[in-house]
């Protein structure tokens, strides 16, 4: 029994483009993996005793939730019986490159494997849509609100920690100015200006600092206000992470406080879509939102 070929099109050797990082070489090493998989008739169990590993481990292996061992890989192939040269060396070529850590590595000590996932996925998306209903979304922060609203989330956390957490958070935002950045487009509710999160001065300067965000080419700024009511919603903020790799499915992220969702099913990501496109439609135009966010600044 042969193994059929990865889908016509799917990308097995080097990545094109500068910014598909090894969270995103993962997820798309996992998809062959999978399509080998099932058409080799092989259950995850069986996959997983071959590799001395879980279910549960094949599972964060094909949606590209783990890294991956070279040997595994190999392992995996032989059993799938793929024996096609040019497909052998693609793999390898990625499960390679899926090793490779990025740069939030030397922020272990304090970053937990969750948000590590998203730190890759963020990095690597070539759309990022978000809607915050609390706070200003990490990559518009200031360092003094971004040092607030840590210590918010981290009372109990000595100076050197909030210190390191509040760096890390800077370093996200130099996605902004990357050779290749990704479209943000970001929608918050206005409690999220009307906040004031470390007190006035911080949040003049933090406001000051998203018209400064709205007028870069790749960013769109929206605010849902009050005056609307109540929104679909209302329930928590969210993000939908898309990539630039047809290939790959677009990912909703939902934080919690100790936690995230990560969800790929595509009738959840088109849900979360639709009430994604439904809050833009009811936000302020972007030009609208600039003259608020002067507005709430000269008021504050």
């Amino acid at each position: 029994m042969t193994a059929a070929h990865p889908a016509e099109g799917a990308p097995v050797g080097a990545i094109a483009g500068a910014r598909a990082g090894a969270t995103v070489v993962r997820m798309m090493l996992g998809a062959q993996l999978r399509r080998l998989r099932e058409a080799a008739g092989i259950t995850p169990e069986q996959a997983g005793y071959e590799i001395r590993a879980s279910r549960s481990k094949i599972s964060r292996l094909e949606h590209g939730r783990v890294g991956c061992k070279l040997r595994d890989v190999e392992d995996l192939l032989t059993l799938y019986e793929v024996t096609d040269e040019q497909m052998l060396a693609g793999l390898l070529s990625l499960a390679r490159q899926a090793n490779t850590q990025g740069w939030w590595t030397r922020f272990g000590d304090i970053l937990p494997d969750w948000f590590e996932t998203y730190l890759g996925l963020e990095a690597a998306a070539s759309l990022i849509r978000t809607f915050e209903l609390q706070f200003v979304h990490g990559l518009f922060q200031t360092e003094d609100y971004a040092r607030a609203v840590t210590v918010l989330g981290h009372r109990a956390a000595p100076a050197a920690e909030v210190d390191r957490r509040v760096s890390l958070r800077m370093a996200r935002q130099q996605l902004l100015t990357a050779a290749q950045p990704p479209r943000v487009w970001s929608v918050m509710d206005e409690a999220a200006l009307r906040r004031p999160v470390g007190g006035r001065d911080v949040m003049r300067a933090q406001l000051a600092r998203l018209i400064e965000a709205a007028d870069l080419p790749q960013v769109t700024l929206q605010v849902v206000p009050f005056r609307r009511g109540g929104h679909a919603a209302a329930g928590g903020s969210f993000s939908v992470l898309r990539f630039g790799e047809p290939d790959l499915p677009d990912v909703v992220y939902i934080e919690q406080l100790t936690s995230a969702l990560y969800l790929e099913r595509r009738a959840d990501v088109d849900h979360y879509m639709e009430i994604m496109n439904r809050l833009s439609a009811e936000a302020l135009t972007p030009a609208k939102t600039t003259r608020l966010l002067k507005d709430i600044m000269q008021e504050t």
